[in-house]
């Protein structure tokens, strides 16, 4: 029999949660779904009546391939990198591509950095695991800096080891909550800008801030002449569910973007331009409605870590933007002791229907799709036959 060619350990982390949950619902287990990242319902109303005034255009451009541009859509790249930040940046000293999503730009980041990159950083430890799997498939080497309470969920430079090529981390973080600081990121970059190494960052959850002090790398690199960066800011979860529309947009020093352009110019044909209208409108002109998308997460958010914390959880970090919470993993849960993450998780979906996502030694529960305050009790219920401690 033929095997596969590709590194081993390839099953998909999120595939084998979804395996559990329905292998409990199908025994009659009412399940209470705490790990999915993607929002319920459709995208914000205002996107979805200016995608259709698009669709419906008799314009060939609102049509056609829109490449490394947006003929469609003229300037959506600055236009919506610019709506996530709080002050311009000097166009002389940037430049931007259109995208269809962060997720299929990852693997074109390590790409776009020459065949002679051989070691990355990732902040996939605990994290979203994509850019790390990007990177075996790649067979480049892979440095996961440990992110942790202590650190705040932000690893220190000068702690990592020499011959790094390129940064690729994800602020705000995904599963901790985690945001990055004017400090931090000033201290990232001079540690970058002298060693020449290139910083990427995945801006998935910049719009979905709960504070000020939540800092993005755009608002910083500029500042550094020689340094080489890029961002990349998506519309899926900034205009409600927005997951399936695939539009974004990155922003960086031109040498970068440069590159960046090159790989994906000849590997893509470019986003689908009325779903871009839509989601520049709702960016550009319903600030009520995105705000509203924010609290509903905020809101979320903080009455389910009240909920666990009561029931002896112990919060990894208080979340200050997106839609999920990060927890330590317990020693004991129903009468036994608790091996690892996976082994916690899968026992609360035998036992109560609670469905999180593990990432050892943390468990992440999320507030996208699931209305907290109409299942709190349900929540409560589990945890206390739980009976967690540490």
């Amino acid at each position: 029999m033929k095997e596969s060619r590709l590194p081993k350990g390839g099953t998909n982390l999120f595939q084998g949660i979804k395996a559990k949950r329905a292998e409990a619902a199908g025994r009659g287990i009412k399940i209470l779904n705490l790990s999915i990242g993607q929002p319920a319902g459709p995208a914000l109303k205002s996107a979805r009546v200016a995608a259709a005034r698009a669709v419906i255009s008799s314009q060939e451009s609102m049509h056609e391939y829109q490449d490394n541009g947006s003929p469609g859509v003229p300037d959506f790249a600055m236009r919506f990198v610019a709506g996530h930040l709080r002050q311009s940046v000097d166009s002389e000293d940037v430049d931007y591509l259109p995208i269809p999503g962060i997720k299929p730009m990852l693997g074109l980041i390590p790409l776009a950095c020459g065949s002679e990159l051989k070691k990355i950083v990732t902040t996939t430890n605990p994290g979203y695991p994509t850019p790390r799997d990007w990177c075996r498939y790649l067979n480049r080497q892979v440095v996961e800096p440990e992110l942790n309470p202590v650190n705040g969920f932000l690893f220190e430079p000068e702690t990592l080891p020499p011959g790094v090529d390129l940064i690729m981390t994800n602020y705000p973080h995904n599963p901790s909550g985690a945001i990055a600081t004017l400090d931090w990121w000033e201290t990232l970059c001079e540690y970058c800008a002298e060693r020449n190494i290139r910083i990427f960052n995945d801006a998935a959850y910049a719009a979905l801030k709960y504070g000020d002090d939540s800092c993005l790398l755009s608002e910083i690199a500029p500042n550094w002449a020689n340094l080489s960066w890029a961002e990349a800011f998506s519309a899926s979860k900034l205009i409600g569910n927005g997951t399936g529309w695939r539009v974004g947009a990155m922003v960086g020093s031109p040498d970068f973007i440069g590159d960046i352009k090159t790989i994906k110019g000849n590997t893509d044909s470019g986003f689908v331009a009325f779903a871009a209208a839509g989601a520049l409108t709702a960016l550009e002109q319903d600030n009520i409605g995105i705000q509203a998308v924010v609290d509903t997460y905020r809101h979320r958010s903080s009455l389910l870590c009240n909920i666990l914390s009561d029931a002896g959880m112990r919060r990894a970090i208080e979340p200050r933007a997106g839609f999920f919470t990060l927890w330590q993993v317990p020693k004991r849960a129903f009468g036994v002791d608790i091996k690892n993450a996976m082994d916690f998780n899968f026992a609360m979906i035998e036992n109560t229907g609670v469905v999180g996502v593990h990432f050892d030694p943390y468990i992440r529960y999320a507030v996208a799709s699931a209305d907290v305050v109409a299942i709190a009790d349900d929540i409560k219920d589990a945890f206390a036959k739980a009976e967690v401690s540490y």
